[in-house]
């Protein structure tokens, strides 16, 4: 049986994902000039190890973009990534709904950062990921196939790997280089220590 608080959140996204305008883009030429990007970043430890390894490929990509890191609510990730050219914001319990999305009062001051691009690097599903994703229908959203789908993604990036979390986002940054045309070096992702 569903948790009250699941189920609310489940209906609200469902009230979202009706009134979710469709936007049109070019691929790759939308894809390639991004000036604000916000990458939802997931909240398990083993998952953000990864990504911190990836962050100069993550750099490198979307170089000269401002690129912003949204923790997952309660999570915090300020002390374990580098504060150094890249924003960090994480929810507080006050930003949030009873049922767990963010408050109207934190979308719109996301809102306000004008995110061009969201990077959802989330492998599990997230009510809270889902809302922000649903509410900048005209950024390109990005993620992994066989995950959320339209629409809250307006790009998919399949990958062959179902359960190596480090091949995962590898595969995903360098197919998402490839649509770009931009070289991208996940090696240092290799050398992390489980």
């Amino acid at each position: 049986m569903r948790k009250p608080r699941e189920w609310l959140a489940r209906w609200q996204i469902g009230r979202i994902r009706k009134n979710m305008p469709a936007a049109q883009f070019s691929f790759p030429a939308d894809l390639m000039k991004p000036k604000h990007v916000l990458i939802c970043l997931p909240g398990n430890l083993r998952e953000l190890t990864l990504i911190k390894s990836l962050l100069p490929a993550i750099n490198s990509l979307f170089k000269p973009a401002d690129i912003t890191l949204l923790a997952m609510p309660g999570v915090k990730v300020a002390d374990m990534f580098p504060r150094k050219g890249i924003h960090i914001l994480t929810p507080s319990t006050d930003q949030l709904t009873w049922s767990g999305l963010p408050k109207k009062s934190y979308l719109a001051t996301l809102r306000d950062y004008k995110y061009d691009m969201i990077l959802d690097l989330n492998l599990e599903e997230s009510f809270f990921t889902s809302a922000v994703l649903l509410n900048f229908p005209s950024a390109i959203r990005v993620g992994r196939g066989n995950h959320l789908g339209i629409p809250y993604y307006n790009l998919e990036i399949k990958t062959r790997f179902l359960r190596d979390e480090r091949n995962i986002y590898r595969s995903l940054l360098e197919m998402l280089g490839s649509i770009m045309k931009r070289p991208v070096d996940t090696a240092g992702a290799s050398h992390v220590r489980h």
